[in-house]
């Protein structure tokens, strides 16, 4: 049984590695005024950050279900089966333009999956289910593992400012934050698919801690970890995290990654997050 992989753009999945593992990429697009650029294809994350300095947020948008179809059928020449990995459904419709394309395609059966999640986070699923696939275990086993790595994944983030969230729905229960964001760096994580307050703290740093604390709660007990730090150009910073956690962590396995520009236009820049899962 010889099993494709398929993750949408959000998952950052650096070249690199999606090109050694054999992912293959469906893109989502982020629109300034009448340009349409395909993240990862047509427009770096690094081009982005420059391009909104210069001009108004865009406007993004999830593939066309053609663009689905069009992609599984091709994959039916070489392959018997397709595992289709995709951001959370609570932010985005990605994923059901999957499940629409999935039921429009007779030539090979496709198995969409949920992440309920985003960025390199959702990117540890299609790594997994690669790695398994080169191993020639069948589509059913992959979507059991997947489920069982669902138990163990965790994710935090940090904004330095809410509006770009709340402007595009994809912030639940903000309210509950508005007259008090002065000063306060609010933790998120995605809860039943939405992403929704975690906790208030006072400053980036502290936030930054807590995040680790709630990282050592999980890899305290010693076992192996894969984590990954998400960063919305802030490179450095970033790296220099990664540098602190590995000495504070032996038994995690730390990566970095970012906040392209489908998600970036959502956070903006400066956002930072945490994810990771166990091995």
């Amino acid at each position: 049984m010889k099993t494709a992989v398929v993750t949408d753009s959000t998952a950052y999945i650096p070249k690199e590695l999606r090109e050694k593992w054999d992912i293959k990429l469906i893109p989502l697009s982020v629109i300034f005024g009448n340009e349409t650029y395909r993240e990862e294809i047509d427009i770096t994350a690094g081009q982005f950050y420059e391009e909104v300095k210069h001009q108004a947020l865009p406007t993004t948008s999830q593939p066309p279900t053609g663009q689905f179809v069009e992609l599984f059928e091709s994959l039916a020449k070489d392959y018997d089966a397709v595992i289709s990995i995709h951001l959370s459904s609570g932010i985005s419709g990605t994923y059901q333009g999957a499940v629409a394309a999935a039921g429009m395609v007779d030539s090979i059966k496709v198995y969409p999956f949920d992440s309920e999640i985003s960025c390199m986070v959702q990117g540890f699923y299609a790594l997994e289910a690669a790695g398994l696939a080169a191993l020639a275990r069948g589509p059913e086993e992959i979507m059991d593992r997947l489920a069982e790595m669902k138990q163990s994944i965790r994710a935090y983030f940090m904004v330095d400012d809410l509006s770009h969230l709340q402007r595009g729905g994809r912030l639940n229960g903000a309210q509950a934050f508005i007259g008090s964001l002065l000063q306060v760096k609010p933790l998120l994580h995605f809860i039943d698919k939405k992403i929704v307050p975690f906790e208030k703290v006072r400053t980036r740093k502290k936030a930054m801690n807590r995040v680790v604390e709630l990282l050592g709660e999980d890899a305290g007990s010693g076992e192996d970890y894969r984590a990954v730090i998400i960063h919305a150009n802030r490179k450095q910073e970033a790296l220099d995290w990664k540098a602190e956690l590995e000495a504070e962590f032996p038994n995690v396995e730390f990566m970095l990654s970012y906040f392209g520009p489908v998600i970036g236009t959502h956070l903006g820049e400066g956002a930072m997050g945490m994810g990771w899962y166990k091995k």
